[in-house]
């Protein structure tokens, strides 16, 4: 009998503070209202690793660079991932000395920082990574990838290679302290070169 009565009570002051929270916005005035909501979010990533070909016979923490392709890499089709860059060199043979990981951004969509975060995360924990040497750098929209990764995480990146993507003038400031070698050809039609 307690517990029913207890939460009648619960619920009418429930009632009561919800009214009461509605109260405060008054028709006709606007009104700054404050909340907070957790959201999860499922990501569902493919990307393509190397590893040196030493990698099982040394316990050292080894060097990572991430390679963000361009738009027309975009899809399902890891071996697109291959058309440029590190992933082509590696496809043809050449051997690095540092773990590789290029992301494939799914179709019809940008490379987003959740997505690349998820990812980061995944490689970082399941492989021997040197987290003061991680390298970034990307072509044409992972260019822009480039920038922007860099732009939200300036700490974690040692150093970037941005290639014929553009960055944010605005976001110029939190990238004072990254290495960044640029790239992009001024005879460029598809980004200007004043992006870079």
């Amino acid at each position: 009998m307690k517990a029913r009565f207890l939460a009648a009570i619960i619920v009418v002051l429930m009632i009561t503070v919800g009214c009461s929270a509605r109260k405060l916005v008054t028709p006709g005035n606007q009104t700054g209202r404050v909340f907070s909501k957790k959201i999860t979010k499922t990501i569902d990533a493919q990307y393509l690793i190397y590893l040196p070909e030493d990698y099982d016979d040394n316990t050292d923490k080894l060097p990572l660079m991430f390679f963000l392709h361009g738009s027309g890499e975009r899809g399902t089709d890891l071996d697109l991932v291959k058309v440029h860059g590190p992933p082509k060199l590696i496809a043809n043979g050449h051997q690095f000395p540092f773990i590789v990981v290029s992301p494939q951004c799914p179709a019809d969509e940008w490379w987003d920082i959740d997505y690349l975060d998820a990812i980061f995360d995944e490689v970082t924990t399941s492989y021997r990574v040197d987290e003061k040497r991680i390298y970034l750098t990307g072509l044409s929209m992972g260019g822009f990838g480039t920038w922007d990764w860099a732009a939200e995480y300036p700490g974690r990146f040692a150093a970037i290679a941005p290639i014929c993507g553009g960055g944010e003038p605005f976001s110029a400031r939190l990238l004072n302290d990254i290495p960044i070698w640029v790239f992009h050809g001024e005879k460029d039609k598809v980004v200007p070169i004043k992006r870079s």
